[in-house]
């Protein structure tokens, strides 16, 4: 698999960093990539835009994300993927001023495919 590979649009679910593991939230991730053939983000998650950038290696990605929060802090993390296949990433996720004992997840299955997470 190859960067390129990654390029496109996925729906989202995933988990916020508490000791919970339901599901908390769904939305869309766009990945495009930049003049360095780095991974550009952008998530819209109930409504709310988060952008980063990563990069790409042995079927592992990594972002680096931020996000403007409802307090109009901005808030960081990253997010690790695991790409099971071009259509399907499995991933876990921390910010910075999250609860440090637990992990975020998220799920990503691109849209154009007929795969289904498990």
């Amino acid at each position: 698999m190859t960067i390129q590979d990654l390029v496109g649009t996925f729906s989202v679910s995933g988990s916020n960093q508490d000791e919970s593991n339901e599901i908390t939230y769904k939305g869309v991730l766009a990945l495009t990539l930049d003049k360095n053939n780095r991974i550009k983000a952008n998530w819209v998650i109930n409504s709310r835009q988060q952008k980063g950038t990563g990069f790409f290696k042995d079927n592992i990605l990594v972002i680096n994300f931020n996000y403007k929060g409802d307090d109009n802090k901005i808030y960081k993390g990253v997010v690790v993927y695991r790409c099971i296949t071009k259509d399907v990433l499995d991933g876990f996720w921390s910010e910075k001023h999250g609860n440090p004992l637990y992990l975020g997840s998220e799920h990503c299955l691109r849209m154009e495919t007929t795969e289904r997470l498990n």
